[in-house]
């Protein structure tokens, strides 16, 4: 099988790829949004990481992530890792979230999203980790 047959045939149809589109443009809003409270200190980010006992610092690794993870969805080369790197993320904050006894019904909903849209560009991963792919 030719690799344009193949490309094409592991592309995602119309419905699908406005589906990820939207999941891309929510994911996007959010975690801009919550990567920037987390930033600036909102008292609500604060409080929420005081909870958890880990530190501040962990706010701000967290902001951090989530604000580059947000511009990563916007680049098309990227958007791939930056979707499986989201989705690391909320698993981490999934876990936590149940350890300090605070389910997010929120964070489980990212997770699913963001492992949605990293597995429907896959491709754009595999490209990266080899050049030669066809993206």
């Amino acid at each position: 099988m030719s690799r344009q047959a193949t490309s094409s045939a592991n592309r995602p149809g119309r419905a699908a790829e406005i589906a990820l589109w939207v999941f891309q443009a929510l994911l996007v809003l959010v975690f801009l949004a919550a990567g920037f409270a987390k930033l600036v200190g909102a008292e609500a980010m604060v409080e929420s990481f005081d909870d958890i006992g880990a530190g501040q610092w962990l706010r701000y690794v967290t902001g951090v992530v989530e604000v580059v993870g947000a511009f990563g969805l916007l680049v098309p080369r990227l958007v791939g890792l930056a979707a499986l790197g989201l989705a690391v993320e909320m698993i981490g904050a999934v876990i936590t979230n149940f350890v300090v006894d605070a389910p997010s019904i929120l964070a489980v909903v990212l997770l699913v999203l963001a492992a949605m849209v990293a597995w429907g560009r896959r491709d754009r991963i595999g490209a990266l980790i080899r050049p030669g792919a066809v993206s």
